[in-house]
């Protein structure tokens, strides 16, 4: 079981080397996480965009264009486009978002023609390596989908259940969070909270346990689950940390990767191939465990 973004990188690097698409690959900090990927035997790229660009960012970081296919279109659109085309094709199994606005990135995603729908719904994951938990945490979802309904939630759960799966958790333990880990009608993140727990024990989600609502103490803190006498094997155990909404996750995101001391790397889930939609503020190890996080994903979906 990966307990660290090292065992990521180590799982990510075994077996046949996945390859990246990467749209719009003329932005510094891309090109070095593609660069570091390839010396550490993480993926492979090939490179979508301006390649006059590309390659004048490329000797900047001192990085060798010999080791990879460029594939040259100047327009971003076009670029985003041909990028999303080559995973279909199956030319390369990862798509990676370089230097380009979201909105335009996920329209090529959604490609009626060449994009990578597959009817599921897309959900977002974020794994966090944070000094002082023994384990990787998979939040969700923190950027993409904003105020989820029930169902929705139980297809987020699907989705990120599958890739803790891919990173060795046999039954990811799943907490539906919440203010409280009692229920109020008044409070519907603890209606569906009690909902979800409900389904997994008819077996309606499967593959792993739910259990909530839990506040986030109670969720990841053995010594909290234990003095308010929260007596399941979830709580102060929780692998997978289900927000309520948009604002509730974003906001945890960001205070942790502000504040605290840790590793993060963020996925796009339920397309036909991992997408990888980080910040063009994201540095260049988030992008890096990024790729290594997608790349155990990829291998889990082939093999």
């Amino acid at each position: 079981m990966s307990k660290s973004f090292d065992d990521i990188i180590s799982k990510a690097g075994s077996g046949t080397l996945k390859k990246l698409s990467v749209a719009v690959a003329q932005d510094d900090a891309v090109l070095e996480a593609v660069k570091i990927a390839k010396e550490r035997g993480i993926a492979d790229a090939v490179l979508v965009g301006d390649e006059a660009q590309i390659r004048e960012i490329a000797a900047s970081i001192h990085m060798n264009l010999n080791d990879f296919e460029i594939v040259n279109e100047p327009d971003v659109a076009a670029a985003a486009l041909k990028a999303v085309e080559l995973v279909h094709n199956k030319q390369a199994d990862i798509l990676l978002k370089g230097y380009l606005d979201t909105k335009l990135f996920l329209k090529s995603v959604l490609n009626k023609e060449v994009g990578l729908r597959t009817g599921k719904m897309m959900s977002h994951v974020c794994v966090f390596e944070i000094e002082g938990i023994d384990r990787l945490l998979f939040f969700t979802d923190v950027a993409f989908n904003t105020y989820p309904t029930l169902e929705e939630k139980v297809h987020i759960i699907e989705n990120t259940v599958e890739v803790a799966k891919a990173c060795g958790i046999e039954c990811p333990k799943v907490a539906p969070l919440c203010a409280v880990e009692v229920v109020n009608p008044k409070m519907q993140p603890t209606v569906d909270a009690q909902a979800l727990t409900e389904m997994c024990e008819r077996g309606e989600i499967k593959g792993c346990q739910v259990y909530g609502p839990l506040s986030m103490d109670l969720a990841i803190d053995e010594e909290a689950a234990r003095h308010k006498k929260v007596d399941n094997p979830v709580a102060g155990h929780a692998d997978v940390l289900l927000f309520p909404n948009i604002d509730a996750g974003n906001i945890t995101y960001k205070i942790l990767i502000r504040t605290a001391k840790v590793k993060n790397g963020n996925v796009l889930l339920g397309a036909a191939a991992p997408v990888i939609l980080t910040s063009r503020s994201d540095d260049v190890e988030t992008k890096v465990n990024s790729i290594a996080f997608a790349a155990v994903i990829s291998k889990a979906i082939t093999n």
